[in-house]
């Protein structure tokens, strides 16, 4: 394939997930379905948590930070495909796609921190219940939301600064519904070793490290409730890190699915289809698991629903 300077790449082609084009407004449909449920659940949550000032604390805090960046994830993708899909083009401009990358790595990597900090939440109610006002002080809770964005930005940034200099082939096709990084990669014919190598390392860092403090949190959470000598604190304890140990498997249990898939299979249009789980599933399925498994999001969310209908 002849190689082209990056600055002369005008737009690369977002194939989707199938050629096939009786599906196209059946996929139209269920992306379409799918979004807007994410939207409306995400955005429910943080109304119900908003209106409740009993809710005002950092662990629904939180759980707001992580439906705003579950619905900033959802919104960097599904609407995009859903314009190609409607147009029946499915190109996507240079700048379009950099930009989607800086966004969905942003918002990705935040829900990997989000996940981390909520875990870390639990650790102290339940292993330091007394010092939880003092440790998780407001001023304290909005500095790690902070900080995780910082994070996340700066190593979004550095990707897609990376990516500019790279020259890319004539074959610009994406076999993907939206610009994914390693698929980018891939269409370049530069040197593309630093790419990869960064790309490594960044994912065992930002995303190893938040996982063990995931695990080690929880395996201090599962001691300490163990000790409790009442059977009614022990369910209590396990019910409030039910929703979110919940969620953080059907994150990293979709992220694992994602890379085994790719490595045990070269098709690049299975692994389109299996990142859907991790990056369309998951925002939209979170809001059920906080409202079915939590009686205070409950109770909060017919408290809304109520003054609505009022």
């Amino acid at each position: 394939m002849e190689p082209t300077n990056q600055t002369a790449v005008s737009k690369f082609l977002l194939l989707g997930l199938t050629k096939d084009p009786a599906l196209q407004s059946l996929i139209f449909s269920l992306f379409l379905s799918m979004y807007l449920v994410t939207i409306l659940g995400n955005l429910l949550i943080i109304l119900a948590v908003s209106s409740d000032p009993h809710l005002h604390t950092p662990m629904y805090f939180f759980l707001c930070s992580l439906s705003f960046n579950d619905m900033c994830l959802s919104t960097s993708t599904v609407p995009k495909m859903l314009v190609n899909i409607q147009t029946q083009d499915q190109s996507i401009t240079y700048i379009g796609c950099l930009s989607q990358i800086f966004f969905v790595l942003i918002f990705a990597y935040l829900e990997n921190f989000l996940l981390a900090v909520m875990a870390y939440d639990r650790y102290v109610a339940i292993c330091h219940p007394l010092r939880y006002t003092v440790i998780m002080m407001p001023h304290i809770c909005v500095t790690l939301v902070l900080v995780s964005l910082f994070i996340s930005s700066v190593d979004a940034l550095l990707h897609t600064l990376m990516l500019l200099r790279l020259s890319f082939c004539a074959d610009l096709e994406i076999p993907h519904f939206f610009c994914e990084l390693a698929q980018v990669i891939k269409l370049a014919c530069s040197d593309t070793s630093v790419d990869n190598v960064l790309i490594y390392v960044v994912t065992c860092m930002f995303g190893g490290i938040p996982l063990s403090g995931i695990i080690f949190s929880y395996i201090h959470i599962v001691s300490s409730v163990l000790r409790m000598p009442s059977s009614r604190g022990k369910h209590k304890a396990f019910s409030t890190c039910g929703s979110h140990l919940s969620v953080v498997s059907l994150f990293y249990g979709t992220g694992f699915g994602v890379y085994i898939s790719s490595a045990v299979t070269d098709l690049s249009r299975k692994s389109a289809i299996a990142s859907v789980m991790y990056s369309v599933v998951p925002p939209m399925l979170n809001p059920f698991i906080y409202s079915l498994r939590n009686r205070d999001m409950k109770k909060a969310l017919i408290k809304l629903i109520q003054i609505g209908r009022t």
